[in-house]
């Protein structure tokens, strides 16, 4: 998934470089408006899903513990909780693992508002979409809704090789620390201290090929986002949420993406999350996967 935190990292450089700005979308300029773009249906209403019974998710693939494949079977916590959107709607769930593209940018073009190139179609709702005020302001054919878990960075670590106190970042100038390849932690554990770092830092394809390290001893820590790393808990492993110095974004809200023509369906979404947040039923999903939810502060 490190497409995924390119996009995160692009919405750090985003808020630390919008620092001057005094109002949300200040100084935004609107796109123009496409052409002919009434011949182009993309998409389907509230009512259509309703009348046809299923409801189109996308999701990420290969992304544990949100969506992945298990005895063949598209699993996770997006997948749980778009099935349990579908069943407020009374309709069938139809879950498609997709690929992340370079940016977010183009995922929302890609399984949102307009379609791939080649191959695939958009689906009527984007699961795990990170939301950022301004970042939300540039891409007009999009509502940004049903925010459901605040993420945040951590780092996990084995317990006998920290009795005393848990690790920091300044510790893996001495210590060996496992990070997902390209990620926003191996971003930042790369520039910091100038580069001091850089000879303990083990990087794999995924942060769970990194826990998998973690848990045979072959590292002392792992850093990436704590559900991934709660995920890939043994025994003998624990993580914690250390301050994180010269880091701009330490946390971020998740939630889904909508066709912005469709706003009914994003409120039923909006809806559905918010009564599965009140009634227990999405920390139940966040518990089966060893992850603990974070609810985002309703505004």
């Amino acid at each position: 998934m490190k497409q995924v935190f390119r996009t995160l990292v692009y919405l750090c450089l985003s808020l630390t470089l919008s620092g001057a700005a005094w109002a949300r979308c200040e100084g935004y300029v609107p796109q123009e408006k496409p052409q002919n773009a009434s011949r182009d249906i993309v998409g389907a209403d509230l009512d259509a899903i309703i009348d046809r019974g299923y409801i189109d998710f996308a999701l990420y693939d290969d992304f544990a513990p949100w969506s992945f494949v298990e005895n063949g079977k598209i699993t996770g916590i997006d997948a749980d909780l778009a099935r349990l959107i579908a069943r407020d709607f009374g309709v069938e769930a139809r879950l498609r693992l997709v690929t992340a593209g370079e940016n977010l940018d183009a995922d929302l073009r890609n399984w949102v508002w307009k379609g791939p190139v080649v191959g695939g179609k958009v689906a009527n709702v984007m699961m795990h979409v990170p939301y950022d005020s301004e970042f939300a302001c540039r891409i007009e054919q999009v509502v940004f809704g049903g925010q459901y878990h605040v993420e945040q960075m951590g780092i996990a670590f084995r317990k006998s090789d920290y009795p005393d106190d848990k690790p920091i970042p300044a510790y893996f100038r001495f210590d060996t620390v496992a990070v997902e390849n390209d990620s926003i932690a191996d971003f930042y554990l790369s520039g910091l201290a100038g580069g001091q770092l850089l000879n303990n830092i083990h990087r794999h394809a995924s942060t769970a090929q990194a826990m998998s390290m973690l848990q045979n001893g072959d590292v002392m820590a792992v850093m990436g986002p704590l559900a991934q790393l709660e995920h890939g808990l043994t025994s003998e492993l624990d993580v914690h949420t250390p301050p994180l110095p010269g880091f701009a974004v330490g946390k971020w809200t998740v939630g889904v993406a909508t066709h912005f023509a469709y706003r009914p369906l994003g409120y039923a979404v909006d809806d559905a999350i918010f009564a599965a947040l009140q009634d227990g039923r999405l920390n139940e999903i966040f518990a089966k996967y060893g992850v603990t939810l974070s609810p985002p502060t309703l505004r």
